[in-house]
C-alpha cells in the first residue's frame, strides 16, 4: 500500500486542512471538480503526490487519454488522484487539495491511503466537496447544505446532521473512514439544474467556494466564479427560452425558490436528498434522470 502513494516531497504545513473534489458519479455538473481546480489555481497550490492509479480503476470504463506534446510526441494521460499544498491567503493554516477521479476498485484500501496520509500530515479537518442534480433554476445561488456526523463539529460549524439513506460514492467512503479514524470531517453539497445537466456549473463551484470560506473562518476571492456564474446563468436562460414548456417550468422553479427565501426557510439536506432518490429511482425505472449524486 505504501508504494501506491507516490510522494516528491513533504510539504511543511501549519494548522492544515484537507479539501477534496472528485470527478465523476460525486460531481454533478462539475461542480466539485471545478470548485477544487478554481481553489487550486487561486491559491497557487503545488503537486506533492499522488495514488499510483493501476490498482484503482477499470481502464476500459475510465480509460486514459492520449494527448499530443509539441505537436508531436504522443502521450498518455492516466486517471489521476493527486495531492497539492498550499496556504490559505488571510489564514495562519494551509491547505492540502485531493484532486481527481473517483475510483472504480478497492474503496477501502484508497481512502486508507488518503486517512494515512491525513494522519501522517496532522490535518485538523476534512472537508469534501460534492455536486448533485435537483429542482433548483439556474438563475438563483445553489443552495448548499453541509453535514458531519459528529455532533460537536455540527455545532462548531453550524452544519447539520447527516440523515441520508441509499446509494453512496468514494465521498461517503472517505467520511467513514475519517470517522474510524477519528479525524474530523465535513461534507459540502451544492444543487445543480438537472434541467443542465451536462453543461458545467460555475454557479455550484461559487457556491461551494463560499460556504468552504465560511467554514474556515476565511475570506476566498471568488470574482472569476462570479463573472462566470454570470456567463453561464445568461447561456443558459438563452437555451432555455427557445423551449416554452422549459421556460414555464425554469419559472416555476424560480417561484418555488424566492418562496423558500421569503420563508427563510432553504431546502434542507433531507429535502436535496429527497430529490437524489427520486432520480435515481427514476433512472433505475428507465424514465432518464441523473448520472450523478451525493452522500451526505
Amino acid at each position: 500500500m505504501a508504494g501506491e502513494l507516490r510522494m516528491s516531497r513533504r510539504p511543511e504545513l501549519e494548522r492544515p486542512i484537507l479539501v477534496t473534489a472528485f470527478r465523476g458519479w460525486n460531481d454533478g455538473g462539475q461542480g466539485a471538480s471545478l470548485a477544487g481546480g478554481y481553489l487550486a489555481k487561486l491559491w497557487g497550490a503545488a503537486r506533492f503526490a499522488d495514488i499510483d492509479p493501476e490498482q484503482y480503476y477499470d481502464f476500459q470504463a475510465t480509460r486514459p487519454h492520449v494527448s499530443l506534446v509539441g505537436g508531436t510526441t504522443r502521450q498518455i494521460d492516466w486517471p489521476d488522484n493527486a495531492f497539492y499544498s498550499a496556504r490559505i491567503p488571510g489564514l495562519q493554516r494551509d491547505a492540502v487539495l485531493l484532486l481527481g477521479v473517483e475510483p472504480s476498485l478497492r474503496w477501502r484500501t484508497f481512502t486508507s491511503i488518503v486517512v494515512d496520509l491525513a494522519r501522517d500530515l496532522e490535518i485538523e479537518l476534512v472537508v469534501t466537496l460534492g455536486s448533485l442534480l435537483a429542482d433548483v433554476p439556474h438563475t438563483r445561488p445553489s443552495p448548499v447544505t453541509g453535514s458531519a456526523s459528529d455532533p460537536a463539529l455540527i455545532e462548531q460549524l453550524g452544519l447539520q446532521a447527516s440523515r441520508y439513506e441509499g446509494p453512496t460514492g468514494i465521498v461517503g467512503v472517505l467520511h467513514d473512514a475519517c470517522k474510524r479514524a477519528g479525524l474530523a470531517s465535513a461534507s459540502l453539497w451544492a444543487a445543480v439544474p438537472h434541467y443542465v445537466s451536462l453543461a458545467p456549473s460555475p454557479r455550484a463551484a461559487l457556491a461551494l467556494c463560499t460556504r468552504l470560506a465560511d467554514l474556515i473562518g476565511g475570506e476566498i476571492d471568488t470574482a472569476e466564479l462570479d463573472e462566470a456564474s454570470e456567463r453561464y446563468s445568461e447561456q443558459v436562460s438563452e437555451a432555455v427560452s427557445a423551449d416554452a414548456d422549459t421556460a414555464a417550468y425554469v419559472e416555476e422553479l424560480e417561484a418555488r425558490t424566492d418562496e423558500l427565501v421569503d420563508e427563510s426557510t432553504l431546502p434542507s439536506g433531507d429535502t436535496l436528498a429527497a430529490e437524489l432518490t427520486r432520480f435515481l429511482r427514476e433512472r433505475e425505472n428507465g424514465e432518464g434522470g441523473s448520472d450523478a449524486a451525493r452522500e451526505q
